[in-house]
Order: structure tokens, then sequence, then C-alpha cells
């Protein structure tokens, strides 16, 4: 038995999903660009990524999809099913800073697709800005 689901019927909109922190280090941009099959040194190498005209590496775009996927999948429960995540970069994640993702949810359908805006921001602004569309569970629905 799956427990901690939210169920389509329990969300409102205008609900607001709890503030996540998470601490961004070099270990975890330069390891989640590299698992990720991302070989661009602006990821990995400090030195390169500076004389390319950054501060320092920076998170890669796949890093932080699944850092926005992490964060309303946690909201939501191991029963949601992602259905879409649309994403905007802006100020980038350098280490040594946190970004704070934060949700709201905009909007329900009748078949129980679940929309919810997301920010994530870090010292310099926002980094990531979108969508997420979660599929969740109904009433009497066991997942």
């Amino acid at each position: 038995m799956i427990t901690n689901v939210k169920r389509y019927e329990d969300v409102a909109v205008g609900e607001e999903l709890p503030e996540l922190r998470i601490p961004l280090t070099r270990t975890m941009i330069v390891a989640t660009a590299i698992a990720s099959r991302d070989y661009q040194d602006v990821h990995h190498d400090p030195s390169l990524a500076v004389e390319r005209g950054s501060k320092d590496v920076f998170m890669n775009i796949l890093t932080t999809n699944g850092l926005v996927d992490r964060y309303v999948t946690g909201w939501a429960g191991p029963a949601a099913v992602v259905k879409a995540i649309r994403i905007r970069l802006g100020a980038p994640n350098y280490p040594g800073d946190t970004m704070v993702l934060t949700g709201t949810v905009t909007a329900k359908h009748d078949d129980r697709r679940v929309e919810i805006a997301v920010r994530g921001v870090n010292e310099i602004g926002p980094h990531v800005t979108g969508t997420v569309v979660v599929r969740l569970p109904g009433q009497g629905i066991d997942s």
C-alpha cells in the first residue's frame, strides 16, 4: 500500500507547495552534468567556464529539469504521473548558493490533471520558471 498520495480531490487551485531549499555544491553541479552526459566544459571546468565569461561552473538545464520534477513529485506523491514540464532558465545556479523552489496550483482539469506554476530562485534572481502538469489519482483509486 502506497502512503503519502496526493489525491486530485484534495488539491485546490491556489494551493501553495512547501518550499524546497537545495544547496548548490560544486560536486552536485559537476556530477549531475556528467551523469546527464552533458560534457560542456562550462558545467565542469571552473577555469574554462571563467575563460568563457562565467564566474564559475553552472548548472545545466537537464539538472534543473530533474530538480523541478523532484520538487513536484515530492509534493504529489509516488502515484502522480508527470504529463509535462515546461521551464525557462534565467540566472545561473553557481556553486555555494542555494536554490529555493516554490510552486502554486494554478489549474485543475476534469481528467485529474493538475497544473503547478514553479519558480526556483537563487541569490542572483530567478533561475527557473515554468509549469508542471501532473495527473493525480482520484478517490478510491489505488495506485
